[in-house]
């Protein structure tokens, strides 16, 4: 095992472990928490007897039932061995590995109440813990969390990112079209824009002042002038005149355009058709390097602005799927604040899908930023200047996206949208009479004890927000606490990186080895083509092959597999010409054999490093130098004659 620095450590009790060392604190939990719901169910009504009796299990078709469900149940178990090994450091694929015990266990001691978090009717505690791990993740993105400031954030849960991304989507366009509805309803008492275009493109701080203004002079009105200008605004709307119908009122408007890196995820597209703006609406930005260009944004956003078309959001990208390459959100923001100087104002929206628990190494417990000298004193590399910059100024961008069962090690489904200023939220607001029951309150945990009425999903269900809550009050959204978990992530990503140079230096009589891009975050990627190969479409041969023992394979029995790793790819349409020419030259191959024939991209290794015991300290073993010894064996015997 190399020497590698040792972060402090995340307490043992975090996970079940690779081995299963924490089964007896698990199942300890698991019994103490079964008795105390069934103990619950007695004690509600106690005078009420028992509805199946002592004798049921002694009947025929009781044991029957009970044979069929034990056959049942154990065949699923058997059929779940074939599972992904996500527990065991060994794992290096995707982004998944063990699960946080306080989560895990709060999310199944749950499960038995069955709470919908559609409202408080349904789910009386857990719709406030939705709500308060919201603010939990809002303190770790730097926003508002202080539920007394009129500004404060709000977060939700979600089924995963895709949703959440639709929800920044669906904010975005209420609230950039709600001045326009506004100006067109013509009420002179408020400070409204000049014109159509004004309107629909305000800073969206501008935007939420007119909605703040609005709902205040609602407030002060008398019910029927109440009334009728509530009715004549809500007609007014985007939400009620549909795409077609709003923009054939407003002529001088066009439907405005969602700015993404061409290595979004595809969720962006498929909002895009949902929202019904449609997928020519989404405009992907050039990259250097998996990074946004930034002076590429400044220029679609120069042409915008000369042509006259409006911008929904600029998203930005911190952990990309494939890379783990994090953009330049400061360079974003500060475009929003320049062209909505000039005019042109958009939301700038975060996908921290994967990355944004990696915000929690720059924050201190009182949610203040870590200066950047004191979080590089814990590692080699990380974090660069501009990997600071970026994770600094998502306190400046108006929403994100995170997922708690990514980088949170949480159960599936978790994902959160989270938005810097709640009172946007008032725009998504929909009424359901047999849900919810009066107007809007005006207390910040009882207007949202109605959760349904502001999110996507009718029925959700509660466990997670549970699991969620107790993980982060557990192991709280700092660096001290919960970010000893992706320090250790990121320790392991720089000893891979090390790792893999080594690789690289001892392989090169039999294979090339590079690491395209100097890793952001956790996230390690790895191309590899044959000594003397100069064909790309060879070198994807090659690497398909290797991947077939990277794999998993329902097939074979998991223990067949030292190790399991995934793939990507680098396309030169998102690389560019230079980027594109660097990393093939450095390979060896020829940028003309570059076509046809499944060779118009290359085939690359991708390692995600978030398993806390990639370097196991107790027992003097690194996994990473394992697993490229590994890698080097399997090299050596495919080249081998």
């Amino acid at each position: 095992m190399q020497d590698h620095p040792a972060p402090a450590r995340a307490p043992d009790a975090c996970f079940l472990g690779p081995y299963g060392e924490n089964d007896t604190l698990l199942e300890k939990l698991l019994v103490e928490f079964l008795r105390d719901h069934v103990y619950w169910r007695r004690n509600f009504h106690p005078e009420d007897p028992p509805a199946i009796s002592t004798a049921a299990a002694q009947r025929p078709d009781y044991q029957a039932f009970e044979a069929r469900m034990r056959r049942e149940l154990h065949q699923l178990s058997a059929a779940l061995k074939k599972s992904v090994p996500f527990h065991s450091p060994r794992y290096i694929g995707h982004m998944a590995s063990d699960l946080l015990l306080p989560g895990l266990v709060a999310h199944i001691l749950t499960l038995p109440y069955n709470p919908n978090n559609v409202s408080e009717d349904a789910a009386p505690v857990t719709v406030d813990l939705e709500v308060k791990a919201g603010l939990q993740l809002a303190g770790m993105l730097g926003y508002p969390n202080d539920p007394s400031r009129p500004d404060c954030a709000f977060g939700h849960l979600t089924s995963g990112g895709t949703l959440a991304n639709y929800q920044a989507l669906r904010l975005a366009l209420a609230l950039k079209a709600f001045p326009v509805a506004l100006w067109a309803s013509g009420i002179g008492d408020l400070p409204l824009p000049e014109d159509a275009w004004h309107a629909f493109n305000l800073h969206p701080r501008q935007s939420i002042a007119l909605v703040d203004a609005w709902q205040r002079w609602l407030a002060e009105a008398d019910a029927g002038m109440r009334r009728r200008w509530r009715e004549k605004v809500e007609r007014s709307r985007i939400e009620h005149l549909g795409l077609a119908a709003f923009f054939a009122l407003h002529p001088s408007l066009r439907p405005p355009k969602v700015l993404a890196p061409i290595t979004a995820h595809y969720s962006w597209s498929k909002g895009c058709k949902l929202l019904g703006l449609g997928r020519a609406q989404l405009e992907l930005l050039p990259q250097r390097g998996m990074r946004i260009d930034a002076a590429a944004l400044q220029e679609t956003l120069n042409r915008c602005l000369r042509e006259k078309q409006p911008v929904l959001m600029t998203v930005a990208v911190m952990g990309t799927t494939e890379y783990g390459t994090i953009d330049p959100i400061d360079a974003v923001v500060a475009a929003r604040e320049h062209f909505a100087a000039q005019g042109l104002g958009f939301c700038v929206h975060v996908d921290a899908a994967w990355g944004g628990y990696l915000a929690t190494l720059l924050r201190n417990a009182d949610g203040s930023l870590r200066p950047r000298e004191d979080v590089a004193a814990e590692f080699k590399r990380f974090p660069t200047p501009e990997v600071y910059a970026a994770t600094a100024a998502l306190a400046q961008t108006d929403s994100a996206t995170v997922d708690p069962h990514k980088l949170g090690y949480l159960p599936y489904g978790s994902g959160a949208f989270i938005c810097r200023d709640h009172r946007a939220t008032a725009l998504l607001s929909e009424e359901a009479d047999y849900v919810f029951h009066g107007s809007p309150a005006q207390d910040y945990m009882a207007r949202y004890r109605g959760l349904g009425q502001f999110i996507l999903e009718g029925s959700k269900s509660g466990a997670a927000a549970a699991g969620v809550y107790v993980a982060q009050r557990v192991l709280p959204l700092d660096h001290a606490h919960f970010g000893r978990l992706p320090a250790q992530t990121v320790h392991a990503a720089e000893a891979f990186h090390d790792r893999a140079l080594r690789f690289a230096e001892d392989m090169q009589a039999s294979v090339r080895a590079v690491i395209p891009f100097q890793p952001d975050s956790n996230l390690v990627c790895l191309a590899l083509n044959p000594a003397g190969n100069r064909d790309v479409a060879r070198a994807n041969a090659f690497l398909r092959r290797l991947y077939e023992e990277l794999r998993c394979d329902v097939s074979r029995p998991l223990q067949d597999k030292q190790f399991f790793g995934s793939v990507t790819t680098l396309r030169p349409d998102a690389l560019g010409t230079n980027e594109t020419r660097r990393i093939l030259e450095a390979l060896g191959l020829d940028i003309a054999s570059l076509g046809g024939d499944g060779s118009d991209r290359l085939l690359i290794l991708r390692h995600t490093l978030m398993n806390p015991y990639l370097i196991d300290h107790e027992n003097g073993i690194s996994y990473i130098d394992r697993y490229f010894d590994h890698l080097g064996s399997r090299i050596r015997a495919m080249l081998t004659p």
